[in-house]
């Protein structure tokens, strides 16, 4: 800092302290509703897979490429989001993907099957940004309290992704919105996150050197990196083939749609602890092993209920489900954190891991589907699912260990 900064400082100690307050105060609400906007899109549109796959007539696989396809754009994307934020800046680069966030829930309520498509792929493609670049964000601006905004970060994500399952099916029948209408209300999240983001282009978010040089490090080379991206992309499987297909599994045993949409908010609301617990419990642990497995404990069980047990129970399933996805999330956002050195290598590590994580988890909507159209059950669909459950376990004992990526 020059002499004559510091005394421009030092006269208005006052104005300054303010400043900063309220700098930091819009920073923390940019992301609360950047956050809050990454899964509703995602959410609302599983309780309404059933209306939308025959208003637009589409198979079961093809309703379950509804999901697969902005996986794809995460895979597609991520890997290059770094890069991106290295040459046009972190904040312009997520203004940026903010905005198609919202042209995307626009385009896919407009008409027919291929703008329903079109649209979700720009929605996949706007979050794969937001989703590599945050964790970068969140350990570059809050070093010392990298827990805590992880926690409000996945807080706020799965709030937004709970209220969406739950209000998704009344809103679309009892208040007359439609699917369509009901999809389009997520606008206004996304919206106001873009309005709330403007500031930071006057900030310090893309001068703040967490996103410019080179790490040093090649994470596709690392082992480590590749064990966090295994669990990355396994409970990214678990998470998207339930938020698809549970409702649908749900009416299919004799539920209602509603009944059906609110057990899937049910699910998502039991999240909402552990997701901001977890990460303040995993930083302050030498090694994660032990929350890996209550995580795949969890999943398991759930899993193993929803194929054997009977409906009356599927309130207890979906809890554990829901428990263990909340340890999950968790987990994986703070493994970018926990296994790197600087901001830097969190976005790379974050890119490898969503980009080659979410191209796993694609295939896990469709190939669910496909399973339940060749067998006419849900038999062999879950028992598969309860196999990446003790995947996971495998990958998150690497993935948990007090270990840097590039480190010996």
């Amino acid at each position: 800092m020059s002499v004559s900064t510091q005394d421009r400082a030092s006269a208005k100690p006052g104005m300054s302290a303010a400043k900063a307050g309220t700098g930091g105060l819009l920073l923390v609400l940019g992301i609360i509703f950047v956050a809050a906007a990454l899964r509703a899109p995602f959410t609302s549109v599983g309780p309404l897979l059933k209306l939308i796959r025959d208003d637009l007539g589409l198979s079961n696989t093809q309703a379950g490429f509804i999901t697969t396809l902005p996986l794809l754009a995460f895979a597609l994307l991520s890997p290059f989001a770094p890069q991106l934020a290295r040459r046009f800046g972190l904040a312009r680069v997520l203004l940026l993907a903010m905005l198609s966030l919202s042209a995307g829930i626009l385009i896919r309520s407009a008409a027919g099957a291929a703008t329903f498509f079109a649209g979700t792929a720009v929605i996949g493609l706007a979050i794969a940004v937001c989703n590599v670049l945050l964790p970068g964000l969140i350990k570059g601006r809050f070093p010392a309290r990298i827990g805590l905004m992880t926690g409000i970060y996945t807080v706020s994500m799965n709030l937004c992704a709970a209220a969406a399952s739950g209000f998704s099916v009344p809103l679309a029948g009892e208040a007359g919105f439609g699917w369509r209408g009901t999809l389009l209300m997520w606008f206004i999240i996304a919206a106001a996150a873009v309005v709330l983001w403007i500031p930071q282009l006057k900030g310090s978010v893309q001068g703040n050197g967490s996103q410019s040089g080179k790490s040093g490090v090649n994470v596709w080379r690392s082992p480590l990196a590749w064990q966090v991206t295994l669990f990355m992309g396994l409970q990214s499987l678990l998470y998207y083939v339930l938020i698809s297909w549970f409702s649908v599994i749900l009416s299919e045993r004799g539920m209602s749609l509603s009944q059906a949409g609110w057990i899937l908010s049910l699910m998502q609301l039991a999240q909402l602890p552990f997701t901001f617990f977890v990460p303040l419990w995993a930083g302050r642990l030498k090694n994660q092993r032990g929350l890996v497995l209550i995580t795949s404990i969890l999943f398991f069980t759930g899993i193993l209920g929803i194929w054997l047990g009977s409906t009356a129970w599927m309130v207890l399933w979906a809890i554990c489900i829901g428990i263990g996805g909340g340890f999950a999330f968790g987990l994986a956002m703070m493994f970018f954190s926990l296994r790197t050195r600087s901001a830097q290598e969190a976005s790379e590590l974050s890119g490898m891991a969503q980009s080659v994580g979410y191209l796993l988890a694609a295939m896990g909507p469709a190939l669910f589907g496909l399973l339940h159209d060749a067998t006419d059950s849900w038999s062999l669909p879950l028992a598969l699912l309860a196999a990446a459950a003790l995947l996971l376990f495998a990958a998150g004992m690497g993935a948990g260990r007090n270990k840097v990526v590039g480190g010996r």
